[in-house]
Formats: structure tokens, C-alpha cells, sequence
């Protein structure tokens, strides 16, 4: 017995023991969330029994969906790929995040680079005029 209380209504499933306890609380919260859409303003002011019977053909869709092995063998298969795309992605990030901390080094080189070669300009010019004096002190003089 699995059984989900939301907003005031109990949702509750009784299935065999081997029947996998994820996909009777993914049953559950499919109806919950059906439910809810369908009906979820209209559950405080119910006065009489059964006044949702029309919900019924909606749990019985599910439920063969449910039931059908080849829905649970989708559904794993289904699993096992939305794992391999969270794998993906989060290898995705990682890569992102070493990008970002590449690009912030490439920036403090770039930076390091263009202050040299000022430096290295603003030296040569310093030589240069250095030069120019001294060959006009001795040489002209």
C-alpha cells in the first residue's frame, strides 16, 4: 500500500510487493498532478459522494500504462537515458566552469603581455633618446 496526501485528498494504490515502489509513487503523483488540474478548485465544496467518477477513466488509462511491462521497461529505458543527458550536462558545466577560469587566466596574461610590451617600448624609446644625447654631447660638442 502507497499513498500520497496533497491539498487536502489522499491518493492511495494498493499493488503487489514486486511491483517497484518508485513507479507506484510516480503512478500516484501522475494522478495527483491530473487531479489537481482537472478538479483542484472544486474539492472544498463537494457535498455529495463520488461527484469526481468521471476521474475514473483517467486512473484506469494510467493505470494500464502502468501495469503494461513494456510502459515499465519504456520507462526505464527512458530513465536511463534522461541519465545520460544529466551525465552530459553535468560534464557540460564542469567544462563551462574550466572555460570560465581559462578565459580569466587568458585575460590576466593578456594583460601581463600588453604591460611588457609597453614596458619594452617605453625602454627602447628611453635607450634611443639616452643614445641621442649622449652621441650629441661627445660627438658634436
Amino acid at each position: 500500500m502507497n499513498y500520497v496526501i496533497e491539498k487536502g485528498v489522499v491518493y492511495l494504490v494498493l499493488c503487489e510487493a514486486s511491483f517497484a515502489k518508485k513507479l507506484a509513487f510516480a503512478y500516484l503523483e501522475d494522478l495527483q498532478a491530473e487531479f489537481h488540474e482537472q478538479h483542484g478548485k472544486k474539492v472544498p465544496t463537494v457535498s455529495r459522494p463520488y461527484s469526481f467518477i468521471e476521474f475514473d477513466t483517467y486512473i484506469q488509462k494510467t493505470k494500464k500504462s502502468y501495469i503494461d511491462s513494456r510502459a515499465r521497461r519504456n520507462l526505464g529505458s527512458i530513465n536511463t537515458e534522461l541519465q545520460d543527458v544529466q551525465r552530459i550536462m553535468v560534464a557540460n558545466i564542469e567544462e563551462a566552469s574550466n572555460l570560465s577560469s581559462l578565459s580569466k587566466k587568458y585575460r590576466s596574461d593578456a594583460k601581463y603581455l600588453n604591460t611588457r610590451s609597453t614596458y619594452a617600448k617605453l625602454a627602447a624609446g628611453g635607450v634611443f633618446f639616452i643614445m641621442l644625447i649622449v652621441y650629441v654631447r661627445f660627438w658634436w660638442l
